[in-house]
């Protein structure tokens, strides 16, 4: 059966697979709904275990992507299968090649300043059509609201923010509450990876869904974030028991 949210300790995952994802997106952007979307990980999860203000943020977001291979586990071991998983950085290239299909108002928002120009001039590069109407490093003043009258002022149809959890989400909500219209995503180190900063893992460790492995290799110090896998699996483990 397939079930269209899959709940993991208390975070609805929309289960669908990328290419209904993006339909469903992409109609709401032409639409002009506004849209929070949250590709979220298992630290996420576990994150919004530990703080009830950022799990009732995230009940507020129309559209949750099982972004990470724990994630599907996850619901596999609850017995709730996800059709597959959905990488953030997966559907921001497909969300931005949608946009230069469509000529879109595209804005970034996050990043070191270096980090972001790399970034804006590649996909400038890239997508040619996109109509990148503005961009800001993600170092300022959160209760500065005139930052998000500034990027409102350029009618973006897609805002990327790339702040890291959970301050991504934070500002994206803070934003949508005076918006009009927008489809806002977080997209963490994305940005590093559009910059050529980082790189995306090879392809063979995305098919064998280890990208996490590659990560670790060339980033020795995330073993510390890593090790929030085995507590995520297990907290879904005793939660299946609960309901045995």
């Amino acid at each position: 059966m397939n079930h269209e949210k899959v709940s993991i300790l208390g975070v609805d995952f929309d289960n669908k697979t990328k290419e209904v994802f993006l339909e469903k997106l992409m109609e709401r952007v032409n639409s002009q709904q506004k849209t929070f979307v949250v590709t979220a990980n298992p630290e996420i999860v576990m994150y919004a275990n530990s703080d009830a203000a950022y799990m009732s943020l995230l009940k507020e977001a129309d559209y949750i992507a099982a972004d990470g291979i724990g994630i599907v586990k996850g619901a596999q071991i609850l017995e709730t299968p996800i059709v597959e998983r959905v990488a953030g950085f997966d559907l921001l290239t497909d969300l931005l090649e949608k946009a230069n299909q469509q000529g879109s108002r595209v804005y970034f928002l996050g990043a070191k300043e270096e980090v972001l120009q790399q970034a804006v001039q590649n996909v400038q590069k890239k997508y040619p059509a996109i109509q990148l109407v503005g961009s800001r490093n993600g170092y300022f003043d959160f209760s500065d609201s005139s930052i998000i009258e500034a990027v409102q002022a350029t009618q973006p149809d897609m805002i990327f923010v790339a702040l890291g959890f959970p301050k991504q989400e934070q500002w994206i909500h803070q934003y949508l509450n005076s918006a009009s219209k927008g489809l806002l995503m977080g997209v963490g180190g994305s940005f590093d990876v559009l910059s050529g900063q980082s790189k995306r893992a090879p392809k063979i460790f995305i098919d064998l869904n280890i990208e996490w492995l590659y990560r670790l290799i060339k980033q020795p110090t995330r073993l510390k974030r890593m090790m929030v896998l085995p507590k995520f699996l297990l907290e879904v483990k005793r939660e299946k028991k609960k309901h045995v």
